[in-house]
């Protein structure tokens, strides 16, 4: 027994340092002593060469702080080769910084090229370069500090938020992002075909699209697997170029089945109470709102409007919503249009019960009525989707409405929005005809209620919204790696 233990430690140990991969600058930074010899591969994001000697900041984009390198004077001619954008490996040891900014410095005993940068044609300079221009070298951006907060923090939100829906006992589902239909019934998708053609038929034998939701897939499992989640993909043909829509975004979409009560209404707020646990538990619990990134993204705002004093108050606020253990407040619809009517202001769109909420009014909601985060409950019938359980007539309001709610926030507007699903099979065809939807394509979504249906929930949150959101980001076009909208499509 005791052989056998000791062969398997050893085994394990060996494994270990055959399969690992050798330390990121993060964990040379985090990690390593004083005098332990290192080597490591990185980009030269500055160096600043003096007589006998030069100072560089090396970045393998593992970390928002950068390794500070002492290049001696016997590594001279080879310094001279390296600029801004040069790749270098270097060996040296880790010492203890004399300066400020950083604890630790590699002082480097060798050198070597691995790709020259040319200082005069690379695009990416010292300088802070507008949201605008970078999004021309959309293939370099993820070089400057911004962007490259912006992608780890996107992992790992991406993280935290499988985390919380674990332990929630969610299995993730992989759902597919070619389907036959429209969820939204906005006519907004893209439709697919093969390069070249087929002669005479479709490809699947019927017209295929991109997914622009993943929920009516992920009803279809929650009816077998309970609750289900993904985080993936959805695609929107949105002519329209605003700073909150992509035609490419990624959808963090759940659904679960619920216990019946009385009151539906009562169903709706416990789902938002869910949501509002969800982003509180994976932005403000896991400490992701205090992270380094998110610094690096509030630091680089791309609001030149903004003063100091009033972005610092703002990311305050966002740190008091995400960590506070105070409720959400909720409001009806109809409360929310009475207050807009209320307030006064001016509106480029009127407000007018029936319609939808525009983006000025779930800002003003948001920001100036409640300050923080703000549910807005049971809207109208007539501007949300078919699936939408539909609400119980209320005393002294004639029109119809749905168990559903949309969640807004500061300076973006719609962050979330989810609804009970219409679990009663004539209410659901009902509402189908009213929409003039074809009920034999959506045949099987009625299978769903027809083979022991049951009550049961879901939301969608758009995670780019939710990005920009916590790092401060006004534009989502910077809130994804290589954006792509109306007319625009690199790589």
């Amino acid at each position: 027994m005791p052989f056998t233990t000791c062969i398997r430690a050893r085994s394990l140990s060996t494994a270990a340092n055959r399969f690992g991969l050798p330390p990121t600058i993060r964990q040379i930074l985090s990690a390593t002593k004083v005098d332990e010899p290192i080597a490591v591969t990185g980009w030269v994001k500055s160096i600043r060469k003096q007589k006998n000697i030069a100072f560089g900041v090396l970045s393998d984009g593992s970390s928002p702080m950068g390794l500070q390198a002492v290049f001696r004077e016997n590594l001279g001619e080879r310094v001279k080769l390296i600029t801004n954008g040069t790749s270098i490996y270097v060996r040296g040891n880790i010492v203890k910084s004399p300066g400020s900014g950083q604890d630790k410095e590699l002082l480097v005993e060798d050198v070597e090229i691995l790709g020259a940068c040319d200082p005069e044609t690379y695009p990416i300079q010292k300088k802070t370069h507008a949201p605008e221009y970078l999004r021309d070298y959309t293939h370099l951006r993820a070089r400057t500090d911004s962007i490259a907060a912006m992608v780890r923090l996107r992992g790992h939100l991406m993280r935290e938020l499988d985390r919380y829906f674990e332990k929630q006992g969610f299995a993730y589902a992989h759902t597919p992002i070619l389907t036959t239909g429209d969820a939204e019934g906005g006519g907004e998708a893209f439709r697919i075909a093969p390069v070249p053609p087929p002669p005479n038929h479709e490809f699947f034998g019927h017209h295929a699209y991109l997914t622009v939701s993943h929920q009516l897939h992920l009803e279809a499992l929650s009816h077998s697997l309970g609750r289900v989640y993904t985080l993936s993909p959805c695609f929107r043909a949105e002519r329209g170029v605003t700073r909150r829509h992509l035609a490419e975004f990624w959808m963090l979409e759940a659904e679960w089945n619920v216990m019946p009560i009385d009151d539906p209404r009562a169903q709706t707020a416990s789902l938002c109470d869910f949501v509002e646990g969800v982003v509180k538990g994976s932005v403000g619990d896991s400490g992701i709102i205090h992270g380094k990134d998110v610094d690096v993204l509030w630091r680089h705002r791309d609001v030149d409007s903004a003063s100091e004093d009033v972005k610092l108050k703002r990311r305050e606020a966002l740190v008091r919503a995400v960590t506070t253990d105070a409720p959400w407040p909720k409001m009806s619809y109809s409360d929310a249009i009475r207050e807009l009517l209320k307030s006064k202001q001016e509106w480029t769109f009127p407000v007018v019960w029936g319609n939808a909420l525009q983006t000025e009014h779930e800002k003003w909601l948001s920001e100036t009525l409640v300050g923080g985060p703000v549910f807005v409950t049971d809207y109208p019938a007539g501007i949300k989707p078919f699936y939408m359980r539909a609400n119980p007539p209320v005393d002294g309001e004639d029109e119809a409405t749905v168990g559903c709610f949309d969640l807004l926030v500061p300076h973006l507007g719609e962050l979330v929005g989810g609804s009970m699903r219409e679990e009663r099979l004539d209410v659901l065809h009902a509402s189908m005809a009213s929409k003039h939807m074809d009920g034999e394509r959506y045949g099987w979504y009625g299978d769903l209620r027809r083979f022991g249906g049951a009550p049961h929930v879901g939301f969608g949150m758009g995670f780019e919204r939710l990005l920009g959101w916590i790092g401060g980001i006004e534009n989502v076009r910077e809130c994804v790696p290589m954006p792509r909208w109306a007319g625009r499509m690199i790589l």
